[in-house]
């Protein structure tokens, strides 16, 4: 596609979006809230299998107590894990959230490390937490891919990948880069809404007349 049928696309979901009253995913609120690298590090590692309503609640409830490595390590666990609870696996992540705390002290001098390698040397953090921490964090051009922008690139058809890494790597050749910050939040709102992973609301998608559906097994 050329830049400029990219950017018609993009219009097109963000406008059926709109019409049905989606607003931003969790983590995209919090850091438009924060503003801060250090807070949406912290609230996509809440966020990691738990719904919108939970993780946004979650953070906003830890970062009252803490919005810095150097309050978060003022708490102990169990502090923690009161304030994100019921966030899934919240026992795991309080510890995770506390140990990067420390990390970000000792090693970085306060400072949320800038780098995707750097990033996913921290306990808990994977390659999607990483790009975004760097997208919506520090403005850094990096690709996001969770379960629903894997699931609907390729359903697409814009990449023919097995896992979410093939998919960063693939979809890094073919979209500009202007929508590599913006395409996590799009795409996690419109799976969420719409192009949902078991049986899509086909007949509300403004791409459905040339969309291959591929893996649909049932539409709505």
């Amino acid at each position: 596609m050329t830049d400029l049928e990219w950017d018609q696309l993009f219009e097109r979901m963000k406008k059926e979006l709109v019409l049905r009253g989606k607003t931003l995913p969790s983590v995209s609120s919090i850091a438009k809230e924060k503003n801060d690298p250090f807070t949406v590090l912290i609230s996509t590692l809440i966020s990691l299998r738990t719904k919108d309503s939970v993780t946004i609640k979650s953070s906003r409830q830890l970062f009252t107590l803490a919005d810095t490595p150097e309050k978060m390590v003022r708490l102990n666990q169990k502090q923690i894990e009161q304030a994100i609870y019921p966030a899934g696996f919240f026992q795991r992540k309080s510890k995770n959230i506390l140990e990067i705390a420390h990390i970000i002290l000792e090693r970085y001098q306060g400072k949320v490390p800038c780098s995707q390698a750097s990033l996913m040397e921290l306990p808990g953090v994977g390659i999607k937490t990483a790009n975004l921490t760097l997208s919506l964090g520090f403005g850094i051009q990096a690709i996001c891919v969770d379960c629903h922008v894997h699931q609907i690139a390729n359903r697409l058809g814009w990449v023919h990948t097995k896992t979410p890494e093939e998919t960063e790597k693939e979809l890094q050749k073919i979209m500009p880069k202007k929508h590599w910050i913006p395409l996590n939040e799009l795409l996690v709102a419109y799976g969420q809404e719409i192009c949902t992973p078991i049986s899509p609301w086909c007949s509300l998608c403004p791409e459905s007349g040339h969309c291959p559906k591929i893996g649909v097994a049932k539409q709505r």
